[in-house]
Parts: structure tokens; C-alpha cells; sequence
């Protein structure tokens, strides 16, 4: 293949490859962390495109993955999971470049101004509880969460219900006779039943809206499977363990870089007492990574897969039942699709709307 062919093909001509992946969130973090690992499994079969809000951060991730495997296709997509318009518009994109989708890894999320209770961290620390506190937040963890453009709660379409869009939107290129697909999720330990609710899918009234989408994100992959699974496509849930990312940054951003250096000894001893501290991005992608070997039809819909490591650093996934039902997961499905239809609705109205001139009417010239 020459030099411009190849380039266009990374960019653009996906027909040819074996395997289509697209990783959402994948410029940094576990994301980031999945596609390295999955480029280390195969270069030359492997079609990945990193979905990303922040193309400028795309392009550098790009650049580094292609430094280090430089006969990877790596291919980038603009997209904002907070905006119905970005998913929609980048879901066709997708559609105009794949004839078909293998893998949608779910990743993208945010955990806004979060806010730590000091009070009650100091409290957990000598509580029977402060191994959990520290894998999965609980207790010690509250956002305030903002309202998107669209009128949308920032972290509940962000983190669950773009998603939900695009898959919906993906449709036709994951669903094929005769062949499977996986939708695969990022969630997390910090997903809470206590934090969700059916009467308030959005959390507008709480004030943990990372546990409630994440909540939402594991009953939601359940009635995925309840109705795609005869269309061969199926939907996982992953949990990546403690990851030092930009995200666990931000939960003390006047906390001093240098003295999270300081506390890693302190979260490699912790380690050795749980396997939920993955600590590093490619030991918390080991689940995404796991997944991607398996044949869908062989998983459990209602477990979650923790990527854990052992005291020793050595990374490995176990399956978990997630505390969710079916009754609970179809009325959340149910209602998002009611939000869809809303919300196609509203797009639709706006682009009529700016497309119409009160001083040319339709018709007038």
C-alpha cells in the first residue's frame, strides 16, 4: 500500500480491516489505556477510532499510539456525549465511514465539581468501612452537577444517556445477521442503588449524579441485552478499580500533583489488603481488555467485571453480580426511549426553525 493510501486508509477506508473498535473518551485514562493494550494485541486486523470531545487531545493520542505501534489504522471522531447534536452528527459520520462495528466501548464520563467530605473521610478511617470508602468513594463523595444546552442534567447525558443515543443511532452497522457485536461500558464501584431513582432518571433533586448514571449504566446494559440479543449484539458492564487519572485528580484539585506522588506507596500497601486498587490506567482498562477475548454469548448479562490487581501487581478480571433487576432495568429503558423521542423532537423543531426566514417564506423568491 503507498504512503497516501495507507494514511487515507487510517483516516478513512475502513472497509478493509478485519476488526472495527471505537472507544469513547479515548484520548487519556483507561480509555487511552484500552487502546494501547488492545494495539499490543494486533496492528495489523485491528480498525480502533478514538470518539473524543477534545480533537486537539485526540491528535495527541493518536500520535502517541502510532509512536509506539506505527502500523496501527487509528482513526479519530469528534463527538461530545453531552450534546444530542454531536452524537447525532458523529453517529453519522460513523455510519458514512463502517459498514459494520465490532466493538463500542462505552468509556466517556465525567465526575464534575466534586466535592470531598473531609469530615467524613477522617471518620472512615477508623471504621470497619474505610477499605470501601477508599475503593469506591462511598460516603465521601457529592458533585454538583450543571444543565447542558439541550436542558439536560450534564452528568446523566453525559456519562448515560449520549451513549444510549448513539447506540441507538448505531443500530444498523452493530446489528447483522450471522455475526456479533459488544457494546462494552466503563462504570464503577461508586454505582449505588441508593443514589438512582425511576421517579428522577436524570438526578436533578441528589447530589451524587456519578453513582446514579453509573447505576443507570449497569441496568441499562441489562435490558440492552433483553432486547438486542437476537440481533447478535451484546451489552457488558466493566468497573476499572482506583485508577490514578485526570478524574481522581479532580476530586481534590487543590490537592499539589507532587503529593499524590507521595501517597503511592501508601496506595501500594492498601493494595496489598484489595484487588480493587488498579491504580494504573492499563491495569484498570484489564477488564475492557478481557472482554474484547471473549464470545459475548458466553457472558453473565447481570455481572459486572472488575479489573482487579493483587498485591504482588498482577492485573486479572472477575466477575461480580450486580445488584439490579429486570423489572427496574426495562422501566429505565422504557423511559429513556421516551427521552429519545422528546428530545428528536426538539432538535427537529430547532432546525426548522433556523432554517425558516420570516422575511422569505417558504415558497417566495
Amino acid at each position: 500500500m503507498k504512503k497516501n493510501q495507507s494514511f487515507l486508509c487510517c483516516q478513512f477506508g475502513f472497509k478493509k480491516m478485519n476488526t472495527v473498535v471505537l472507544v469513547t473518551g479515548a484520548n487519556s485514562g483507561i480509555g487511552l489505556g484500552l487502546c494501547e493494550r488492545l494495539l499490543s494485541l494486533d496492528t495489523e486486523g485491528l480498525q480502533l477510532c478514538l470518539a473524543c470531545r477534545n480533537l486537539r487531545r485526540a491528535e495527541g493520542a493518536r500520535s502517541a499510539l502510532l509512536t509506539s505501534h506505527p502500523t496501527a489504522h487509528v482513526a479519530l471522531l469528534q463527538m461530545d456525549t453531552s450534546s444530542i447534536s454531536s452524537v447525532i452528527s458523529a453517529a453519522q459520520e460513523v455510519k458514512r465511514r463502517y459498514d459494520r462495528l465490532d466493538y463500542l466501548y462505552l468509556n466517556a464520563g465525567i465526575m464534575p465539581n466534586p466535592q470531598f467530605d473531609v469530615k467524613a473521610f477522617f471518620r472512615g478511617l477508623f471504621s470497619r468501612n474505610v477499605i470501601t470508602m477508599f475503593s469506591t468513594g462511598e460516603g465521601i463523595l457529592t458533585q454538583q452537577d450543571g444543565v447542558t444546552p439541550d436542558g439536560l442534567q450534564e452528568v446523566f447525558v453525559t456519562n448515560l444517556f449520549g451513549h444510549f443515543l448513539l447506540v441507538r443511532e448505531l443500530e444498523p452497522i452493530l446489528c447483522h445477521a450471522g455475526r456479533t457485536s459488544q457494546l462494552i461500558w466503563t462504570s464503577s464501584s461508586n454505582s449505588h442503588l441508593s443514589a438512582f431513582s425511576l421517579e428522577d432518571i436524570q438526578h436533578k433533586k441528589g447530589t451524587q449524579p456519578y453513582s446514579s448514571s453509573k447505576y443507570g449504566s449497569d441496568l441499562l446494559s441489562l435490558a440492552l441485552n433483553t432486547h438486542y440479543n437476537k440481533q447478535g449484539l451484546y451489552s457488558s458492564v466493566i468497573c476499572p478499580g482506583f485508577v490514578m487519572t485526570s478524574l481522581t485528580y479532580n476530586i481534590l484539585p487543590s490537592f499539589p500533583a507532587f503529593l499524590w506522588t507521595l501517597l503511592m506507596p501508601v496506595f501500594w500497601l492498601i493494595r496489598m489488603f484489595t484487588n480493587t486498587f488498579t491504580l494504573t490506567p492499563h491495569n484498570g482498562a484489564e477488564a475492557l481488555f478481557w472482554l474484547f477475548k471473549q464470545k459475548p454469548e458466553s457472558l453473565d448479562p447481570y455481572a459486572k467485571y472488575h479489573s482487579l490487581t493483587s498485591g504482588m501487581g498482577n492485573s486479572y478480571t472477575q466477575a461480580r453480580k450486580m445488584d439490579i433487576d429486570l423489572e427496574t432495568s426495562e422501566s429505565l429503558y422504557e423511559k429513556l426511549l421516551q427521552l429519545e423521542s422528546e428530545v428528536r423532537k426538539k432538535l427537529k423543531d430547532e432546525q426548522k426553525e433556523s432554517h425558516h426566514d420570516p422575511l422569505n417564506p417558504a415558497g417566495s423568491f
